[in-house]
């Protein structure tokens, strides 16, 4: 069975709508973060595709999703950073109970 560009783009928008569902649903601040790599992971499946199934002989798919990976690696991190203080300073991850807003 052949997969075409359209099967893979089908799939990667619904990986797109699933992540946003999550983000504009959850209240909790780890899923949302999931949410996101979902979207993220959405976005690759694309720079992917697009490299595989076009008849253009560079590598600028590849390039880009390596790149994406990359950046995602590093906002998980300060994600999670930012997370693991808001727990530390609010002792909850759930948005609607973290209203305090200090300046």
């Amino acid at each position: 069975m052949h997969v075409g560009l359209t099967q893979v783009l089908i799939l990667s928008a619904l990986l797109f709508c699933i992540g946003l569902y999550g983000i504009l649903v959850k209240r909790n601040l780890f899923a949302i973060l999931m949410c996101i790599e979902i979207m993220l992971n959405a976005v690759n499946i694309n720079f992917a595709a697009f490299n595989y199934f076009l008849p253009m002989p560079d590598l600028s798919g590849q390039v880009m999703m390596i790149f994406s990976i990359t950046v995602a690696a590093a906002e998980v991190a300060v994600g999670l950073a930012i997370i693991f203080k808001i727990y530390h300073d609010f002792k909850t991850v759930n948005i609607d109970k973290i209203n305090n807003m200090k300046g």
